[in-house]
């Protein structure tokens, strides 16, 4: 489809970036984006963040993170295929069991995990996983003591699977059902493809089902995306999705029913199909992952940048600069979320380095953080 109007004014919004940060980049460890940052105009003050705390440390290769009514964590690792209890005011991580079916490689394994809202009762998680001859989602059930767990189906099959480009967010909107981003298999056509679930987001009912208001009779929510790994919702309900490109632009959008983000053809702001995005970065400063959203502002993990980024959106619109926060204090940061009081976690991923700008894991990794996101006064934006 042809690119949105907005094209252009995305383009000319990098020119004045540029120029604007050149004059009056602040000081600071939330220092404004660089260059190669395309966001909104500004619109007055952000959130701002606390100083982090450590909550947990020694976790291998984490991946999902998703929290249970009594405010701990459950965390999926994504070589191993365990999945392991975090109590809610940190401390050692238990195991709870190994994912059946779990096969690894360099970019899959047993990516994200998110719980069902009636887990008190179901004591059901649902989980995206590599498998030997496809990727699938499954729903699990937890044992009462956190002490193991079994898979009780599979929600859906026939993802594509491949060395690399997995996707594998898997998130409850605020609709009640489970959002799945998926990555083109390293195959670029797929995500054009509608009869290919690959390089798509999906969307399906907790019980496998496709929802009513889905675009065609199929999961396929949107297309023409490379690698989607961080999903989030904003208070209105608008869905967000950030995207690895290729080579020059990675990718934040605001999803559309039944719309095409333009991949293979366009990347970023290079082409002219598909919707454009709200957000590029270049990869070396992101490779985007986890995407949370919070006093206002989407907050995106990034793992080549090793940074968490900060962009300030309102009704599927950026409306303020993109910030860039803790820039290789912590190394790749792999997924964000909010926890239940109102705080960010935020965890790393730099035992797995397999992907996007490896480093040396430092002494503790991989760990969570939580960080506390102090909104903006009201009458301020």
């Amino acid at each position: 489809m042809p690119r949105h109007p907005h094209r252009a004014s995305a383009l000319g919004a990098i020119v004045v970036a540029v120029l604007a940060l050149t004059a009056c980049a602040p000081a600071g460890p939330a220092a404004v984006a660089p260059a190669a940052a395309s966001g909104g105009s500004a619109a007055g003050p952000v959130a701002t963040l606390g100083e982090p705390t450590e909550l947990v440390t020694g976790l291998e290769a984490p991946w999902g993170l998703t929290f249970l009514p009594d405010r701990s964590a459950l965390v999926s690792e994504r070589l191993s295929g365990q999945i392991k209890h975090v109590p809610a005011a940190g401390g050692e991580a238990r195991p709870v069991g190994v994912v059946p079916g779990v096969v690894p490689s360099s970019e899959g394994g047993l990516l994200g995990i998110v719980a069902s809202p009636g887990f008190a009762t179901d004591r059901t998680v649902y989980a995206s996983v590599s498998g030997a001859t496809e990727n699938s989602i499954v729903a699990l059930r937890i044992a009462e003591d956190l002490g193991s767990l079994t898979q009780q189906r599979v929600l859906l099959s026939g993802i594509q699977t491949a060395d690399r480009h997995h996707g594998g967010r898997i998130a409850l909107g605020p609709d009640g059902n489970l959002w799945i981003g998926t990555g083109d298999a390293f195959e670029p056509a797929n995500a054009a493809d509608g009869a290919s679930l690959n390089g798509k987001v999906l969307r399906i009912l907790p019980d496998g089902t496709v929802p009513d208001d889905n675009p065609g009779d199929s999961p396929i929510y949107s297309s023409g995306h490379r690698n989607v790994q961080g999903i989030a919702f904003g208070p209105d309900g608008t869905a967000y999705a950030s995207e690895l490109g290729h080579r020059t632009w990675d990718e934040v959008n605001a999803l559309r029913a039944g719309q095409d983000y333009g991949w293979p053809e366009t990347e970023g702001v290079e082409g002219d199909t598909g919707v454009a995005p709200i957000l590029t970065v270049h990869p070396d400063d992101a490779s985007p992952s986890g995407v949370a959203h919070a006093g206002g502002s989407l907050w995106i993990g990034a793992l080549g940048g090793q940074r968490l980024w900060q962009l300030p959106v309102e009704a599927g619109a950026a409306v303020g600069e993109a910030v860039e926060h803790y820039a290789g204090e912590y190394g790749r940061i792999r997924t964000v979320e909010v926890a239940p009081d109102g705080a960010l976690w935020l965890m790393t991923s730099n035992t797995d380095r397999a992907t996007w700008g490896g480093t040396d894991a430092r002494p503790g990794d991989d760990r969570i953080l939580r960080v506390e996101v102090r909104p903006a006064a009201p009458a301020d934006r």
